[in-house]
């Protein structure tokens, strides 16, 4: 018998999941209604997939229908793909109506509402599994692999370097990402991947966090200081001074964002293409963070959302050795068909593609070595397949416990909840004091 879904939030990131369903896994899921405050956007995605995957129809639902959906439908799970200061509410919503959850990354953007779902699932009982697709790549795995057998002994420090380049970068500062209350910021919304990565691979809890950011390149102070005058509120308020504009995107240009975005514009009030060197904008695109860990274990993050290549560098010193990688990922702009056309006069961020992520570890007293692991293809660097496949047909074999609850979900967004607060404080923050479990 198949599972019956439902999914809220029918945006970008519902894609993956609904594309999931009606192609590798519907002979095990059933997506039997949609939910979205735009029923614009919403008939546009369901209508692609129904059309691509030659499936029936799927029941709309208004915002303001979400639980008449859960009453009409009775789903086995929810789906959660909203924006992230919504999460939560579906989340609990949905667990009171006796639905096992999936949600997308972040769980949720600050303390009140992570505390709200713990406590939430603990007087329904449903599972929570929240989408941590970094976990499930081929390098990831191996980096955990070689931790967990002792390769370089106990972790004693991390060093994560994160860069956002000038394509993906630019477009949190493009779209609803850009105000806090929203989405947490980078913090939240972006670095969760991070943390929870590190969470999973050091298997300890973040225990004290102290953090600093700035707004240092985007936002309107920025653009003054540097002398530019795009004063435009959305690019394509103005096509032709936004040709100009390096950091310009034309969402006219592109079928999917047109059809998300462009054309629900008037039922919506949201505009997808709002000049980065507009405002308001609230988050930081420059963050330094310092973790201490329950297993005393030290790490220093850092994130940049301009840089001009995209990708990460991490080094991990243990009692035995040292070990390390970098990795320069593909550029792309949410939610676009392709990689679409940004301004005429733009020099497009590009990687070398011939460069292959190398892992090289290095024990006391002996020469670094490269360590060979398996290479994969698809998004996120070939984990959104395997995590589908264990969402849609169960977890088989979790040796390396890719698989994430609502407590790994929790943990990874409190490291950048501390961080929001003690950026907002200047003093270092107690994740304890945060939620309690």
């Amino acid at each position: 018998m198949r599972k019956k879904y439902c999914i809220v939030g029918v945006g970008g990131r519902s894609d993956m999941f609904i594309s999931a369903i009606f192609g590798d896994h519907i002979d095990v899921a059933e997506l039997c209604g949609a939910c979205d405050r735009s029923r614009v956007r919403m008939k546009f995605i369901l209508d692609k997939n129904c059309e691509k995957y030659e499936h029936p129809e799927i029941p709309q639902y208004g915002d303001a229908d979400f639980d008449t959906m859960l009453d009409t439908h009775k789903p086995d799970v929810v789906i959660v793909t909203t924006m992230d200061c919504y999460h939560h509410e579906y989340i609990c919503r949905a667990m009171r109506k006796g639905c096992d959850v999936i949600t997308e990354k972040p769980m949720t953007t600050d303390e009140v509402k992570c505390q709200e779902i713990i406590d939430t699932q603990k007087e329904t009982g449903q599972h929570v599994t929240v989408t941590f697709n970094y976990r499930y790549t081929p390098i990831a795995t191996k980096v955990k692999e070689l931790i967990m057998t002792g390769e370089i002994g106990d972790v004693t420090s991390v060093h994560f370097e994160w860069v956002l380049n000038t394509s993906h970068g630019a477009d949190y500062f493009r779209r609803w990402h850009r105000e806090k209350e929203n989405s947490g910021g980078l913090m939240v919304h972006k670095s969760t991947h991070h943390f929870d990565l590190i969470n999973w691979w050091l298997d300890s809890t973040p225990e004290i966090v102290f953090a600093q950011g700035s707004l240092a390149f985007y936002g309107k102070e920025n653009a003054k200081s540097r002398g530019l005058t795009y004063d435009y509120a959305h690019y394509s308020d103005d096509l032709d001074a936004s040709k100009k504009d390096s950091f310009a995107i034309d969402i006219l240009a592109d079928k999917n964002l047109k059809g998300m975005y462009k054309d629900a514009e008037e039922e919506s009030g949201y505009h997808r293409d709002r000049n980065v060197f507009g405002g308001p904008i609230d988050i930081e695109d420059n963050v330094c963070v310092q973790v201490k860990y329950e297993n005393n274990a030290l790490m220093s993050y850092t994130l940049n959302a301009h840089s001009p290549w995209e990708g990460y560098n991490i080094m991990f010193n243990g009692t035995k050795g040292r070990l390390e990688f970098c990795l320069k990922e593909n550029t792309y702009v949410s939610g676009a068909e392709d990689d679409i056309n940004l301004a005429e006069n733009r020099e497009k961020d590009t990687i070398v593609e011939s460069v292959v992520p190398v892992i090289v570890l290095q024990k006391h007293f002996q020469k670094p070595v490269e360590v060979d692991y398996e290479k994969a293809v698809g998004g996120h660097g070939g984990g959104d397949v395997r995590l589908l496949k264990d969402i849609f047909k169960g977890v088989q074999d979790d040796t390396y416990g890719h698989a994430a609850g609502f407590v790994d979900g929790a943990k990874s967004i409190l490291t950048g909840i501390a961080a929001n607060k003690s950026m907002r404080t200047g003093m270092p923050v107690n994740v304890k004091d945060l939620v309690k479990f």
